[in-house]
Parts: C-alpha cells; sequence; structure tokens
C-alpha cells in the first residue's frame, strides 16, 4: 500500500468461511461511528461479507494459507472498502443475473454475489492484478439514503 492512511484499518483473515463475520463486525462498527443509518450499515455488511466470501472462494480457493486483507479507508462523507485476495479477479464484467434460468436450472444457481454487491453499494469495481493480487472495491456514501 502507498503510504500509511490514518483513517484506516487493515484486517488479515485467513481464506476460511467464517472469518468473513470480522470484516462485516468491523465495517459495521466503523459506519455507525461516521453516523450511516441502520439500513446503509445494513447493506454494507453484507456487501463487505459476500465480498469476503468471493475472495476467499475464488481469489484463495479456501487455501487457508492465504490471506485475505480488507482495508476500511474512511473519508470526509464516505467509506471505501477495499478486499484483497491473491487470485487473477472475475471473469468478464458484472452482469444482472437471469433469476427465471435461475429456476429453471438453465443457470447457475450461484454467482449472484457481484451483482448483489453492486447493488448494495454507492460504487463496486473488479480490478484484477494477476502478479499482485487482485481486490474488490467499495464505496458507501453517508448523504447516500439509497434509491
Amino acid at each position: 500500500m502507498n503510504g500509511k492512511n490514518v483513517n484506516s484499518i487493515e484486517l488479515r483473515l485467513p481464506s476460511r468461511l467464517g472469518f468473513e463475520k470480522v470484516a462485516m463486525s468491523t465495517a459495521s462498527s466503523v459506519a455507525k461511528l461516521m453516523g450511516f443509518a441502520p439500513d446503509r450499515v445494513e447493506d454494507l455488511k453484507t456487501a463487505v461479507a459476500e465480498a469476503c466470501i468471493n475472495a476467499m472462494e475464488h481469489g484463495n480457493k479456501l487455501d487457508e494459507s492465504l490471506i485475505v486483507d480488507v482495508i476500511l479507508s474512511m473519508n470526509e462523507g464516505s467509506l471505501e472498502v477495499k478486499v484483497l485476495d491473491t487470485g487473477t479477479g472475475p471473469p468478464g464484467g458484472v452482469h444482472a443475473p437471469d433469476m427465471d434460468k435461475k429456476m429453471h436450472g438453465e443457470e447457475a444457481s450461484r454467482g449472484m454475489g457481484m451483482f448483489l454487491i453492486q447493488s448494495l453499494v454507492d460504487e463496486a469495481e473488479w480490478v484484477s492484478a494477476p502478479l499482485t493480487g487482485s481486490y474488490a472495491r467499495l464505496v458507501i456514501r453517508l448523504n447516500n439514503t439509497g434509491d
């Protein structure tokens, strides 16, 4: 990371399902301290948990020797969460799931995480960096009360 931000918190989690709850709880605490509304805190918790699970499962292939880094950066009016893993990043872009196809078994029932994350936060991007590790970047803004 370039320089240390005094308004940031860094977590290093093992790639073991269940530890996403540590990131979720930390993000919730920070968002509450920043004054986010309860419904926005819940959106953030869900998005962070989903991003961590994706990093553990897809990025680090549930290899417990690999770390998922979570960096929460508090800015004036927003909270940015980066979830970093050792993977190559998601293939292709984020597409809206076809619920009809999923219900009829024509599309995998899983694979809705990125779409869900995108719908819960104000900004979401996935950066593929095969040599240094990839990350998901989520931003939630204080002045946005949701749609």
